[in-house]
């Protein structure tokens, strides 16, 4: 790029990669810039994009006006059903220039599905993958709880025997399991925390560490691990202290 004083330049919009890479510090309106053979003027500045892919770093960036353009590209914002607009848009386009043929016309998720179809792939993949995880888990939960009330049946018999209620039997129990839980999601989050520069390049609208989002998947696991816990910890609170006692 070679900086030209040109006084016929062409006008362009850079974005602001371009302008930091290549005049920090400095206000780029009004400088130019080679383009090929032709001299072009800085005479705006836009935020970065997406231009190759989604998982690109931000790239230097400039738009041209469309009468230096070898291809134009128009954007249209639209409510409800595509087709009705993309067929009305054609018909306008014809109206104001029959020369002008209009060439892949789709809609933005159209346009979005084969860039996004590595993103959504893996996507689909992690959350059966975290769905199979959260299932062994729950039974793996509620299999540790269920032994651990097997082994103590004795001792809830005799502490029921002694005039300890349900509630009691059954706060004990889930408390155990909570405790388990705790543990569980404490050292989550901690590894998710160090997993966060991974998961950058697979995430788009959302922030590696959104607050939000450890939040809510933290209550779900809880809700989900309470609830593996409360059947065993129930049928502890059922046992009868006098069979329990004969069973010892």
């Amino acid at each position: 790029m070679v900086e030209d004083s040109h006084p016929d330049a062409a006008r362009a919009v850079i974005n602001e990669e371009m302008a930091r890479r290549f005049w920090p510090n400095k206000n780029p309106i009004g400088q130019r810039f080679k383009d090929g053979k032709q001299s072009v003027e800085i005479v705006g500045v836009v935020a970065t994009g997406k231009y190759r892919s989604l998982g690109e770093d931000p790239e230097p960036f400039f738009y041209l006006p469309f009468d230096y353009a070898t291809r134009g590209f128009l954007v249209v914002r639209g409510e409800g059903n595509t087709q009705p607009s993309l067929d009305a848009i054609r018909r306008v386009i014809s109206a104001l220039d029959p020369n002008v043929v209009p060439m892949d016309m789709e809609s933005v998720s159209e346009y979005m599905a084969l860039p996004l179809f590595a993103a959504h792939t893996t996507g689909v993949l992690l959350a059966a993958f975290g769905g199979v995880a959260l299932l062994l888990a729950t039974i793996g939960l509620s299999g540790v709880v269920s032994y651990s009330v097997s082994q103590r049946t004795t001792e809830i018999g005799v502490r029921m025997a002694l005039g300890a209620d349900r509630f009691t039997v059954l706060k004990q129990i889930l408390g155990q399991g909570m405790r388990l839980i705790a543990i569980g999601i404490v050292c989550g989050l901690g590894l998710s925390f160090a997993a966060t520069r991974v998961l950058a390049g697979l995430l788009y609208g959302i922030k590696p560490s959104d607050p939000l989002t450890y939040v809510a998947v933290s209550l779900f696991l809880v809700t989900v691990a309470l609830i593996s816990c409360y059947f065993p910890a129930r049928r502890a609170a059922s046992v009868d202290p006098m069979t329990a006692l004969r069973a010892e």
